[in-house]
């Protein structure tokens, strides 16, 4: 009998090397996107940059629902990022199913909002209430990279609670590998800016 689980059951990312054989990557080298070559910002963006910041601690101090992080910090950034403009595509609640390697467990889950070209996922964004950490939704946002329909190229990730952001790689292979960026905090200096500039960065190679 297939045993069926929702993705927003899985809590550990544990249980998608039981199920899929997923790796993490302990080499930096493997994801160093986040690091070198990052594009400038305008005199502009950072100023939106400063803004944002500034409505969102304000919101928070009233709401930390996962609306207000959509609306106030990761809609703008992907609009700033590009990725509201051709050739990009964004869907929100795109349901997702998996088969484990045994056959046995079917995962299905339901993405909060996916960025796409040409099928192929490059952005995956995980909106977790705020009270959450970063490690209640990097297991899932794995879990739908791991529905990348494209195995031939490494898809990204970002997930944020709000004032938090982690970017994620994941390539398939033979196996399953994925790696992880340096956590960036939105009251840290610049971090929101190396946080656009790494979505930038990260949207111009899926278009290469």
């Amino acid at each position: 009998m297939v045993q069926v689980i929702q993705a927003s059951r899985i809590e550990e990312v544990g249980e998608l090397v039981d199920l899929f054989g997923l790796e993490k990557q302990l080499d930096p080298t493997f994801f160093s996107e986040w690091q070198i070559d990052l594009p400038e910002l305008t005199a502009l963006e950072q100023q939106a940059l400063d803004e944002m910041k500034s409505e969102y601690e304000y919101l928070s101090l009233y709401a930390n629902l996962e609306p207000i992080v959509k609306m106030v910090i990761v809609g703008p950034l992907l609009k700033m990022a590009g990725f509201y403009r051709p050739p990009f595509r964004v869907k929100a609640e795109k349901r997702v199913e998996l088969l484990s390697e045994d056959e046995g467990t079917v995962v299905r889950g339901v993405l909060d909002i996916l960025v796409m070209h040409d099928r192929f996922w490059a952005i995956l964004i995980e909106a977790k209430r705020v009270q959450y950490s970063l490690d209640a939704g990097i297991p899932q946002a794995l879990f739908y990279m791991l529905g990348d329909p494209d195995p031939g190229k490494p898809i990204f990730g970002l997930v944020t609670n709000g004032p938090d952001f982690q970017f994620l790689k994941l390539v398939h292979g033979e196996q399953p590998i994925y790696s992880e960026s340096a956590r960036f905090y939105l009251n840290r200096a610049d971090d929101l800016q190396i946080v656009l500039k790494t979505l930038k960065k990260l949207g111009g190679l899926v278009l290469q």
